[in-house]
Formats: structure tokens, sequence, C-alpha cells
């Protein structure tokens, strides 16, 4: 069945056709995910949801706008890209969030949580100026409703009175409790458009008669009393969005009904579904954090396929970060709802009360952590490096225009893979460098990390990142482990002729072209980093010795620390000016010749053709 099915064959299904679509496409899905990996739990969740607004919507005329994106999995199976799932999140496959250069039906690119309202505001404000009709759906996860771009939008939104709905996907509630036959009867009699006009007449009636008007004001104010003890949605009518729900998201029949109500009642709309994440897979419903994201698994025991554990950065950083809370009383870790991802699952159960989850708030952890150093607390905030950008106003004006002393861990710097544009990690640098007050590090191995966390909460004073790459965490160059001074680079070979001088992770490529090189009768000298921000200048006089000098860094060139050295002559190895698609970080060095062969090949290349 779902090889056949497309948006206008499914209006045509009844109910008993879609239930049996959902199962086929949950064996489906679970199947594909067990060979390539990716957002499992999520998608498990929202089959129903997705069958239902493809069922009562018009999509791509209509546009549906998810949040976060990852959860799209089933939209794009019943837009028909079912055939290219078996490369879901491979280089040049399909994506793993919505891409409107996949498909028109993929209304609005995203990645990053919080922004569906804003989006879909945007496209109804379009909409209404240019006179058209249509519908426009933004479905948000509660998890999403954390970010505060959600209320600037429902605020922005709630005084249009413009046509637009909003489905709250509500997967951490409880199903048992708030969904239930009376909670769909009292839904039902809601979105009903008996009701509704019902409604409107009692209010006309009354405004008809004497005394009628002050009698339907009494109801109103009675009415919000008993609203504001019992609605569970008041803080969205208070917003100016019609309330409805909470309904079951794994019900076809209600869904349809229901969104097929709401399509006729005017002004913003929120639904309130509630749905069970990892539904259909028991592992994936008793640990849905785990299956949130999975790597290639056994569908029978749940287990990745690859059971091979390397110690990741983030591990290290962890662990690190105990050791020294261990020892210094006034050390806070702060996340934006990640931490198990950065590292920090050992430090939030030993230390409880020094821990801060803010939720998806990437702003104001860093404002909160700002506040936290001026009242004589060292915070460390854990953050991948793509959400960081989001706090950029914060980081500018909050920590560096006063100096304080804020620890930022980038996770996740450079490439990160597979996630794509929206996820690639490399614009830290160029929108970090040019901060006042600013110290970057990154480290080039684990034991680097380790004391550069250690230097960067212990010795430094004022704002200061790390930057490091998801995945393993390297153990090339132990021998090298020089103290970690203020502003000083590191000397791995000295050469002659030509010098390379590489960032943090990027000393494992440059040490292969290094070898590559020497095999070929070349004595390249090899320098690492370790300072992005400030400039060793005794690494600049070193380098002013050598005819030939090359940066290799996993940020783009555009403000990238080779941009920044003040060496006319040196030749800047970065990725281009331009969003990296998804792929392997081993492919994607390939691709643009930032790994080790490729960074040798160029070397030769550009010292043989003399453009150097």
């Amino acid at each position: 069945m779902i090889e056949e099915i497309f948006p206008d064959k499914l209006k045509q299904m009844n109910y008993d056709d879609l239930k049996k679509l959902s199962e086929d496409i949950r064996k489906f899905l679970l199947h594909e995910i067990s060979q390539t990996g990716g957002h499992l739990a999520s998608n498990l969740g929202v089959v129903e949801l997705s069958v239902a607004l493809h069922k009562v919507f018009d999509s791509p005329t209509d546009k549906i706008i998810w949040d976060v994106g990852h959860q799209a999995y089933i939209h794009k199976i019943l837009t028909g890209r079912h055939d290219k799932f078996g490369s879901l999140r491979k280089l040049d496959g399909l994506s793993g969030f919505p891409k409107s250069a996949e498909s028109p039906h993929d209304a609005f690119d995203v990645g990053h949580s919080s922004t569906s309202i804003s989006a879909a505001l945007g496209y109804c404000s379009a909409r209404d100026l240019m006179q058209k009709d249509y519908s426009v759906v933004a479905v948000v996860g509660d998890g999403s409703m954390t970010g505060g771009l959600v209320y600037e939008a429902m605020n922005n939104a709630g005084r249009s009175n413009t046509n637009m709905l909003v489905i709250l996907n509500d997967n951490q509630m409880s199903i048992t409790r708030n969904v239930g036959a009376l909670s769909r009867h009292l839904n039902d009699i809601r979105t009903a458009p008996r009701y509704r006009g019902a409604k409107r007449d009692v209010h006309k009636l009354l405004g008809g008669i004497p005394l009628g008007k002050r009698v339907d004001k009494l109801i109103e104010t009675a009415k919000d009393a008993v609203k504001f003890m019992l609605v569970p949605g008041v803080l969205f009518e208070e917003l100016g969005f019609n309330y409805f729900g909470p309904v079951d998201g794994h019900n076809i029949k209600t869904l349809v009904d229901t969104l097929t109500n709401l399509r006729s009642i005017k002004g913003p709309v929120l639904l309130h579904v509630v749905t069970n994440k990892g539904k259909g897979y028991p592992p994936a419903e008793k640990s849905p954090g785990r299956y949130h994201f999975v790597e290639a698994f056994d569908i029978v025991s749940g287990e990745a396929e690859s059971t091979v554990k390397t110690e990741t950065y983030a591990d290290v950083f962890g662990k690190t970060l105990v050791n020294l809370a261990d020892k210094i009383d006034n050390l806070s870790a702060i996340t934006a709802a990640m931490p198990d991802g950065t590292g920090l699952g050992d430090f939030q159960k030993k230390y409880p009360k020094r821990f801060y989850d803010v939720g998806i708030a990437e702003s104001h952890a860093v404002t909160f952590a700002a506040g936290m150093a001026k009242g004589g607390i060292l915070p460390v905030v854990a953050v991948y490096s793509s959400f960081l950008q989001r706090a950029y106003d914060q980081i500018l004006h909050d920590v560096c225009l006063q100096n304080l002393h804020v620890v930022f861990a980038i996770d996740r710097a450079g490439i990160v893979g597979s996630d794509g544009e929206t996820h690639q990690g490399i614009f830290d640098i160029s929108f970090l460098s040019h901060m006042p007050n600013m110290t970057i590090l990154a480290p080039k191995n684990r034991w680097e990390l380790e004391d550069m966390l250690a230097y960067a909460i212990q010795q430094h004073k004022g704002p200061i990142a790390l930057r490091y790459p998801r995945g393993a965490a390297s153990e090339v160059f132990k021998e090298y482990r020089q103290p970690v001074k203020y502003g000083e680079s590191e000397t791995i070979i000295k050469g002659s002729n030509i010098a390379i001088v590489a960032v943090g992770a990027m000393m494992d490529e440059a040490y292969k072209a290094v070898t590559i090189l020497q095999a070929k009768g070349y004595n390249p000298g090899l320098y690492n980093a370790r300072f992005v921000k400030p400039i060793d200048n005794n690494l600049l006089k070193h380098l002013r010795s050598y005819k030939h000098v090359f940066i290799l860094e996993d940020n783009v060139q555009a403000g990238g620390f080779g941009s920044c050295l003040p060496l006319s002559s040196a030749y800047h190895f970065a990725f281009p000016d331009k969003f990296i698609e998804q792929g392997t970080r081993a492919e994607l060095f390939k691709r643009y010749s930032l790994d080790g062969e490729g960074v040798a090949q160029q070397i030769e290349s550009l010292i043989f053709n003399k453009k150097l």
C-alpha cells in the first residue's frame, strides 16, 4: 500500500484503509531506519497525525510546517519519497529534515527548534496580503514550546486574527488521564459546527433583549473564572488562540474529524494532540529518549549493530568537568535540553543542585549564565555549535561586554555529518572571533581537551570557548602535551620551506598530509594552533620564515582562523562560503579536499604550478 500512496490517493481512503496504512508505515519506517539510522521514536509517534493532516489538507497548496523537522519522515513517505528512504541522511540522499529544494511539499526548511509558528504566521500574512486562499498548519512539539520564539510568535499571531492552525504534539504527557470518552465527547462538541453556531446565536439573542448585554457579560465573566480553574489551554486562550483538545493523536477518525471541523474556524487555533513517542515499537515506547536518534540497529533486540564503544569528545568533557567540580564548589553546568548529548549526564547525577537544564532556550541559557557569573558562580554552558548561533547577541552583549567568566563548551564543532546543512558547526569560529574579550581554544586530542578545560575553568578570567567535534576523541599526538598557556601554539614538527598550521581536530588530517608529503621528499613543518583567539605572535614569527604556509580548519573560510592571520602569503584550506550538505565527516572532508590526501595534493599542486 505504501508504494502506491500519494496525497491525492490518500483522500479517497476510508478510515479502515487509513488505519491499515498507518500500520504499514510503522513497519516500513522501522525496517528502513534500522538499516540507515535516524530519528525513530518521534516519527513512530506522529504516524496517524501525519496521515490525518494529508487526508484533510491539500499539500502543497496548503502549507504544513514541521517544527525542528526530524519528525517529518512520514510526511516524506506520504508525499512520494518512500522509494528514496534507503538514502536517508546519506551523501546526496534524502534529507533527514524538511527541505524545500527536495520537494514542494516541504513548505519551509527547518532543523532548529521553535521556528514553525513564526514561519506559519509569515505565510499567513503573505497569503492575506496577496488575497489567496490556502490553509497554514504549524506542527510543534511540547519540547519546542520551551523556546521563547514560540511565545513571541503566538503573541503576534493572537492579535493578528489571521486564520492559522497550530498543532501541539504532546508526547510527554500520560495519555491515560487526558484522553478518554469524556475528553473526546467534549472535543466533538466544541469543534462541531452546530456548537459554534449555537454559541453565536446565544450571544446575538442576549444582545437584543433588555439586560441581555449585562447577562451576556456575566456569563463571559463566569466562563473565564471557570476556564482559569479547569481549562488546560487557558494560556493559549489568553494569547488569542482558540484552544481545542487534548485529543488522541493515534485515533485516525478523531483526528480527521477534528481537523476537518477546525478548518472552518476563523482566527488562530491551537489543537492539543497527545501522542506516544515510539508508538508501535516496544523498546522505543519503553525508552523513547534512547530511541530519539539511533544508528543502524537490530529490530528484534533493539541493539545497535555496532557494539564497539569509543570514548567521544563529549564523554571526555563530561568526565573532566565532574573531576573539576569535585574540587571547585562554585562550578555549575548549564545545558539547553541536551544533558546526555553534551556529556553532562554524570554531572547531573552527581551534582543535581549545580546542574541546570533550561530546555530548548539557548539565548536564555547564555544570559542566565551571565547572571550566575555576576553572582559569583562559575558557569559552564555546554551546547552544540549550530545551536549556539541562536544566542549570538547574548554572548556578545551579556557575556563579552561585561567580560564575565563564562565557559562555553562547544560540542559538534565542524562537520557533524548526516544531519546536514542545519547542523554543521562550521560558523562558530567566524562569529566568535570578532567578539571583544572572547578567547577561543581548539584541542587536537582528548588529553588537550582535558587540559584546556582545566585551564579555562581554573586559570582564565573572562569569556572563553572550547570547540571540539562530534565523535571519537582523537588519541594521536599523545606525546605532545605541553601546558596550556594563554595565546601559545604548539610546535609538532619543525620543517623547512613548507608549514602547515591546523586548528583542533584538523590536526589528524594535517598529520596525514605531512606523512604523504614526507614520502615524496618534502620536509613540511606542522603546528597546532591551540588558540584560535588570540593568535600566537611567536607562531607568526616562525611562519614568516617559511616560503609556503598553509592553514587548515573545519570552519568556513569567511571569518575563519586563516582569514584572521596577518600573513598575506598563507593559503587557507577551509570549507567554502556555503551551507555544507549531509554526509559523513570522512565523505565531506574528501569532497572538499580537506582530508589528508586532498590537502597534500593541493599543496603539491600549488607549489608545482607556482601559484604561491
